[in-house]
């Protein structure tokens, strides 16, 4: 297959409104292989991952299959997990001996699992080859070359994280930013915003705790901000429905925004390599206005 039919190489769709949507995240270090779905079987095995899908299901909760890019820690007996809590912008982590221990966990909020609070972001980079071939091309060198500036656990390979076509695909935590089409110096520079407490607007696909219209919305008042040199945190704007189109993105500070939606075709779009080109949808900002 030539790159020219690689479902990343087409950019007619826009990267807002198409962040991975969800809350809560379990996020499990896995060396073997993923499959091409998590919860397919093959990583765990028939039984066990029926138990896992009924018990995330109890919440809502996400799993993401992660690792060391480079593939280190394959000499420990157990293996790092982390707890993301989106909307509440907390990320826990504990160590367990194996993807069983999913079975134990009450993801009904944080504190309950005798997990440590994690204090800095954690990128994840999607480099699952059996899903999506762009995703380990285009994903594994990103993820190397930002491990080479962050020398803890900030930077994990991961299992799909949607959006393949948009290739380098990543998720931001604890806030549940989706970003793509980041080259490394790009990716390198989100991480490092993120971690001084800024908001980087380059690559984002929004935030996956609102809907695609909320996703939309919030880039386009955060574009407005920080076009205007205003200092703006990751996760600090808020967005609320007004109407099947419009959407009121709030500040802390107490102004508001209304925000006019438009769905719009788009041409061009190739879902997954090897695919052709076909139609596809937008939801796209008409306007902002300020109310207050």
């Amino acid at each position: 297959m030539s790159t020219s039919t690689r479902c990343s190489a087409a950019h007619h769709e826009p990267l807002p409104g198409s962040a991975k949507v969800g809350g809560v995240y379990v996020l499990l270090e896995h060396l073997q292989g993923w499959g091409r779905d998590v919860l397919d079987g093959v990583a765990f095995g028939a039984e066990l991952t029926a138990d896992i899908k009924a018990h995330l299901k109890k919440t809502g909760a996400q799993l993401q299959l992660i690792r060391k890019p480079g593939r280190s820690a394959r000499h420990r007996t157990q293996r790092r997990m982390y707890l993301v809590f989106c909307e509440l912008g907390v990320i826990e982590t504990l160590l367990v001996p194996g993807p069983a221990a999913i079975l134990r966990l009450d993801l009904t909020g944080p504190g309950r699992n005798g997990a440590e609070p994690v204090d800095h972001p954690l990128a994840l980079v999607c480099t699952h080859g059996k899903r999506d071939m762009c995703c380990a091309l285009k994903g594994r060198p990103v993820a190397a070359a930002m491990q080479t500036c962050f020398f803890g656990d900030e930077i994990w390979e991961s299992s799909h994280t949607k959006g393949h076509r948009f290739a380098p695909s990543m998720l931001l935590f604890p806030w549940g930013y989706s970003y793509g089409r980041l080259n490394a110096p790009s990716a390198i520079e989100m991480l490092k915003r993120a971690t001084l407490g800024e908001m980087y607007i380059k690559g984002n696909r929004g935030r996956g705790t609102f809907d695609a219209l909320g996703q939309v919305a919030e880039l386009a008042v955060a574009k407005k901000l920080l076009d205007a040199a205003e200092p703006l945190a990751p996760g600090a704007l808020m967005v609320a429905a007004d109407g099947e189109t419009t959407r009121v993105v709030g500040h802390p500070d107490g102004r508001r925004w209304r925000v006019q939606l438009e769905r719009q075709e788009v041409d061009g779009v190739i879902a997954s390599c090897g695919d052709e080109p076909k139609k596809g949808h937008a939801w796209v900002a008409l306007g902002v206005e300020q109310l207050g």
